[in-house]
């Protein structure tokens, strides 16, 4: 056995039995060990009575400034850190997180940047409303027929499905704000001088997302002592409608081509292929560990998803534990799924897909060249033909849309 005095560099504190030491050194001892006991008594107690006050005052600290101490999994310039080994394999549901690249970041030297797009997807969301029912009734026929839960599966048997449907979640919008404020800092001698002018499509969570973008843009400049700019706050919105017959280029239901095309059976097929690869063990896995479930392949990969929308609900990003009921393996097919209902469904894997890009492209194109757009697309003229609406000589834009309109941009 190894001893506590082979494994520390500190000595052990003494024990009572001190028979083995002559009579004149006990009393003295006894003594000493009264005299010690009382100051380390003492010493407790004032360390006990500090520890209370830091606890205390941290507390408060935490309320104060919004439980904003950097216990969250969202980093404002690198995004989502939080287990990255399967958070960054949740297919379109993973948070925002940088990506490496061989290419440097930094600004070549004798250049300087002279113009800024930026085109986002919305921050983090609650499912759509079509898919919370459906999460929804899959835990309400496990919670009813599953009576004995395997270890790892037991907080099942308390779990109430909260989730909303389609708003952006607390951490969606810090998000966002973390975009604005990241955007500020990397394009500083540009961004401090000019107003990003924003627009964005017509739903709700776009529309918030564009507005928290602009909150910390802005609470970065006017915490920039070197900005000289009168910062006249809320920056103007541009929201372009996302109803029937309206043209919108950061929207892709408008070509009735590709909507009324085969888009869906080639990504769908695609996908099905893949379900009858990987989710057979995984079915199987956790209809063994909750007996009664009987799950089938789709609600198996409604089970999945679960984990990355109950991770965003939480307001720090707190990694699920629905997502430890999966291995990293399981997490990489499951992001290679919604890889392919993208690419297949909206990118370049259907004919049409990259007609959905063409409208932005060339509002692009006219914003660096400063001349208007002449085309017969996605584009709404009425707004692009005003220069109120569409002006051309603005040194940064920034354009908030949906995941599918991104993807086909990128």
């Amino acid at each position: 056995m190894v001893t506590l005095e082979r494994q520390f560099a500190y000595q052990l504190v003494p024990k009572k039995d001190v028979e083995d030491k002559p009579a004149i050194s006990r009393v003295h001892s006894a003594h000493s060990t009264r005299i010690l006991y009382t100051q380390f008594t003492r010493f407790s107690v004032a360390c006990i009575i500090i520890g209370f006050l830091t606890l205390f005052l941290g507390y408060r600290l935490w309320i104060a400034t919004g439980s904003s101490i950097q216990s969250s999994c969202d980093d404002p310039n690198d995004g989502y850190r939080c287990q990255p080994e399967i958070s960054h394999y949740w297919g379109q549901y993973s948070p925002y997180f940088s990506v490496s690249s061989e290419i440097p970041a930094e600004v070549p030297e004798g250049c300087e940047v002279t113009f800024v797009q930026v085109l986002a997807r919305h921050g983090a969301r609650d499912p759509t409303a079509a898919k919370t029912i459906k999460y929804n009734a899959v835990i309400e026929r496990i919670k009813s027929q599953v009576v004995k839960y395997s270890p790892k599966y037991v907080f099942l048997k308390d779990y109430v499905y909260s989730l909303g449907a389609d708003q952006l979640s607390v951490f969606g919008e810090q998000e966002l704000v973390n975009l604005g404020t990241s955007f500020y800092q990397r394009y500083n001698a540009l961004a401090k001088a000019f107003t990003p002018f924003v627009r964005a499509s017509g739903q709700d969570r776009v529309v918030a997302s564009a507005q928290n973008f602009s909150q910390g843009f802005h609470q970065a400049r006017i915490t920039d002592k070197s900005s000289p700019a009168d910062d006249e706050y809320p920056y103007p919105l541009l929201v372009i409608s996302e109803g029937d017959g309206s043209n919108n280029t950061l929207h892709h239901e408008l070509c009735t081509s590709f909507e009324n095309g085969h888009k869906g059976d080639i990504g769908l097929e695609a996908q099905k292929e893949w379900v009858e690869m990987f989710v057979p063990p995984i079915r199987a896995r956790l209809n063994k560990n909750m007996p009664g479930a009987e799950l089938t392949a789709s609600e198996t990969i409604h089970f999945m998803d679960l984990c990355p929308f109950e991770t965003v609900a939480d307001q720090e990003g707190k990694v699920s534990r629905f997502c430890s009921l999966f291995s990293e393996d399981e997490w990489h097919q499951f992001d290679y799924y919604q890889s392919l209902g993208k690419y297949y469904g909206f990118g370049n894997g259907y004919p049409l897909g990259p007609t959905q890009g063409v409208g932005f492209t060339n509002e692009l194109i006219a914003r660096l060249t400063g001349k208007p757009v002449h085309d017969h697309t996605s584009v709404n003229h009425t707004l692009d033909d005003s220069d109120n609406t569409f002006p051309l000589d603005r040194m940064i834009y920034a354009d908030f849309s949906h995941d599918k309109l991104v993807s086909v941009n990128h």
